[in-house]
């Protein structure tokens, strides 16, 4: 019991110590060495995997698709700049109503009927791709 009271006196010694040298000194300087905080890089709480998978499959998805042809043309006809920033606007509301829309959708009925749904869906693509010609107007 003796002990640890000599330990918490001596904890607190150092600690008021530490507090005073800090306001004297002021917050330190890192070249010196002398700063009392660690710096902290704030834009990796960004980088998860959700973040690296979300960014992955979008740009793979979205490679060579129509909506990019569409915009290389648009942009070698029309100013560079307002097609870029247009597309990503554009993009980013696109992106923001699925990831809302998804999120209600998953909160009302689970991910596993959304996915067999979604499959049911891309099977009827497919056939009515290979029964109805494109010519037909249908």
């Amino acid at each position: 019991q003796e002990e640890l009271e000599e330990v918490q006196a001596e904890l607190k010694k150092k600690d008021e110590e530490f507090r005073r040298t800090k306001l004297l000194n002021g917050p330190g300087d890192v070249e010196m060495g002398t700063s009392t905080t660690i710096p902290q890089k704030k834009w990796l709480h960004f980088i998860s995997p959700i973040f690296v998978q979300a960014l992955t499959l979008t740009f793979l998805a979205e490679w060579g698709d129509r909506s990019q042809l569409t915009t290389i043309v648009l942009a070698a006809r029309e100013d560079p700049y307002g097609v870029a920033v247009g597309g990503t606007v554009g993009h980013c509301l696109c992106t923001g109503l699925a990831v809302i829309g998804g999120r209600m959708i998953a909160q009302k009925i689970s991910v596993r009927t959304v996915t067999i749904i979604g499959g049911v869906v891309f099977l009827a693509f497919a056939f009515s791709a290979l029964f109805i010609s494109p010519d037909s107007g249908f």
